[in-house]
């Protein structure tokens, strides 16, 4: 069993056990109907809390990408318009970030957003920022004999970039990039206050119902535990596979 896991497993049993309170783990007991119709309600959350981070990854990095590719200019203005969006960005609470999308956007705009793309569209946005340190610095720290090795085979600076440097830096920003990817799934537990069906959304329906939020939350605890360990594995797995063979 992982050390982490053990290590919840633990405190819960200390904790249940260092008070008078009695748990209620009736209301998830699969044995029973209504904890079988609990618990599918709890566990249908996985699909809203995976989609929305998956989106909100793939365009975080693909926004993160594009507004690194200014910091490594030679222009004073393009390098200044970087650090001004990444230090905007980063200060912004996420929270108070998604808020504004939901309720002012559609004002400001005239548009209307669903939970789901207001939630998409405030992590996108509050993680491209850090998406474009972390491609930043992996582009940086390649040496800069690959630069001039590319150019003096006559590549374009798109196909250097695409060919030569990019390959290099995604194995140095990988574990970054899995960190990051951990973040956005425990940001997104931000958008249940604006409606969206996900794990702690239902979580928080559940417990108005149940009147139980020890054992719902601690529960809802285990769901994210799982989604991160999950997450966490597959990261260093991927690191294996594109590693560098040692000599």
């Amino acid at each position: 069993m992982n050390f982490r896991t053990l290590t919840v497993l633990l405190t819960t049993l200390l904790v249940s056990g260092c008070s008078d309170y009695q748990w209620g783990w009736y209301v998830l007991d699969p044995s029973t109907e209504q904890g079988k119709v609990n618990l599918a309600f709890l566990t249908a959350g996985f699909y809203d809390t995976i989609s929305i981070s998956l989106l909100s990854m793939l365009l975080a990095m693909l926004l993160g990408l594009i507004v690194a590719l200014p910091a490594l200019s030679n222009s004073k203005l393009l390098r200044a318009i970087n650090r001004v969006y990444v230090e905007v960005i980063r200060s912004i609470p996420v929270l108070v970030l998604l808020l504004w999308v939901y309720y002012g956007m559609p004002t400001l705009l005239d548009v209307s957003l669903n939970h789901f793309w207001a939630g998409v569209i405030a992590l996108t946005v509050a993680e491209s920022a850090f998406m474009a340190e972390v491609f930043r610095g992996g582009i940086q720290s390649i040496n800069k004999g690959q630069h001039e090795a590319a150019e003096a085979l006559g590549l374009t600076y798109w196909s250097k970039m695409r060919l030569v440097i990019f390959p290099q830096a995604f194995r140095l920003i990988l574990p970054p990039l899995g960190n990051q990817f951990v973040y956005i799934l425990k940001m997104s537990s931000l958008v249940s206050v604006i409606g969206l069906s996900d794990l702690t959304r239902r979580a928080n329906e559940l417990v108005v119902t149940e009147y139980l939020p020890l054992e719902i939350y601690t529960f809802l605890v285990l769901e994210y535990l799982v989604l991160i360990l999950c997450v966490s594995q597959a990261v260093r797995w991927l690191e294996k596979r594109i590693a560098i063979p040692q000599n």
